[in-house]
């Protein structure tokens, strides 16, 4: 097991640059298996996720070449249509296999989603949508996995009750070769999505857009493409929220504003500086002191729930309460109790809602009791070092920049949980004049 020891109180200054999107690339990787011909797909992060999704494809039979970034992809053969339970268990992008398996071999084996353990990640949506496409899908809960085949996907028209981001681009990916014209309605508007469907047209697809509908002309066949992934704007929120929390100056050189206009808003409310360069990419900084600001994260175009762990450190400094509202996962706050051991003044509650059922994106039925939707951070106060334990993937990103802020040594464990969505990360962070370093625990 590897930690972070991280003594903060330390300006971050200077220029970095963001790896390629963690939920695009997977993604990508995934629809490659569409085509039997080759597909390379460039600026791909080196991250754990990666290489488990690596693996499984492997086992499916797909030749795979990953050098300096650049990915190349043949599944000219696919010998399998299983996903293995343990390696799906790792990672959630497993649960998407379902559509070009289905697609190619018209028969799948595929595990409950897994990666982050962040509430219940339904499937039930994505289910139902791809029942009306013409699969058979049953879960069989005696080995864990969904039974699902298909004589051939036909077109049709379907609905999403809620916004679902992986279950749009799962549907995605099963219309564009299916028979017929598919219309997907309240279809998820993530800027991530609309890479996948850039992807599928440059492969021969033909899906168009009009707000929250996706209309997909199925077509007989996709050929091979090249293809590079955009700018992870999750890291782009992480800099700059270190700059801000830090007293610091950063210039993330390759980030996109277009993407992150819900936090360059917000981030301004609360006091923090950005501005977009003419070569491309953004400055952040601060010139004053934070200013509380509330907060709700919802779908894009909104404040997207990714964030709110990396903001709500930042409205530890902040003058006076912040309330942060969300509503897209039902237990999302795991984080909290790390930040009060470093001293920071966080109360969880519950939000009163007049009709959770329509009001929350999560199905209302995972909600529990101990589950939170609201916190109040109030500020500023002063965080100091503590011994601190990662439980999932944006938390990681959230305590470290916690320990950045706080005086004196922090030691942070559960290392992995960053390692599957930021590459080096630690060394970026140095490269800014972090005191950080990796030490085997």
């Amino acid at each position: 097991m590897q930690s972070l020891i991280i003594n903060g109180g330390r300006k971050l200054k200077g220029e970095v640059s963001v790896s390629g999107a963690k939920n695009v690339a997977l993604k990508l990787i995934v629809a490659s298996l569409l085509t039997d011909e080759e597909v390379i797909i460039n600026n791909v992060p080196r991250i754990s996720d990666l290489f488990i999704l690596l693996e499984i494809i492997k086992d499916l039979g797909v030749s795979v070449s990953f050098a300096d970034h650049a990915l190349t992809i043949q599944a000219k053969q696919l010998s399998d249509y299983e996903i293995p339970l343990d390696a799906g268990a790792r990672i959630r992008a497993s649960s998407i296999f379902i559509a070009p398996l289905l697609a190619r071999l018209g028969k799948v084996l595929i595990p409950n989603p897994g990666g982050c353990r962040i509430g219940a990640r339904p499937v039930d949506r994505t289910i139902d949508g791809l029942t009306k496409m013409g699969a058979s899908i049953r879960y069989v809960s005696q080995d864990g996995y969904f039974h699902a085949q298909t004589k051939g996907l036909v077109g049709t028209n379907y609905k999403f009750a809620k916004n679902t981001h992986t279950g749009t681009e799962t549907l995605l990916m099963a219309a564009v070769l299916a028979r017929g014209k598919t219309v997907i309605e309240n279809a998820a508007q993530e800027p991530e999505v609309d890479e996948l469907i850039a992807f599928l047209n440059s492969m021969g697809g033909k899906i168009t857009r009009q707000d929250r509908t996706i209309t997909v002309y199925g077509v007989g066949k996709l050929h091979g493409t090249q293809f590079t992934v955009s700018p992870d704007r999750n890291e782009v929120v992480t800099f700059a929220a270190a700059a801000a929390i830090c007293g610091g100056d950063i210039i993330v050189k390759n980030a996109k504003k277009q993407d992150i206009m819900a936090f360059l808003d917000t981030f301004k409310k609360a006091g923090g500086k950005w501005r977009e360069l003419s070569n491309g990419g953004l400055r952040f900084w601060l010139e004053s002191s934070l200013t509380a600001t509330n907060v709700q994260t919802s779908p894009h175009p909104g404040f997207m729930t990714d964030w709110q762990g990396p903001w709500a450190v930042l409205m530890t400094q902040a003058k006076g309460t912040s309330i942060i509202h969300e509503t897209v996962y039902e237990n999302r706050f795991g984080y909290v109790e790390e930040l009060r051991k470093m001293g920071a003044h966080i109360e969880l509650f519950n939000p009163e809602e007049n009709f959770p059922k329509n009001f929350y994106n999560f199905n209302i039925s995972d909600d529990k009791d101990g589950y939170f939707h609201g916190a109040k951070v109030t500020g500023p106060a002063k965080l100091h070092n503590a011994i601190l334990n990662i439980s999932d993937l944006r938390a990681g990103a959230t305590l470290v920049l916690a320990a950045l802020a706080a005086r004196g040594e922090s030691v942070i464990f559960g290392v992995e949980h960053l390692d599957r969505g930021y590459e080096a990360f630690e060394e970026r962070l140095s490269s800014l004049g972090a005191d950080i370093k990796r030490v085997l625990s």
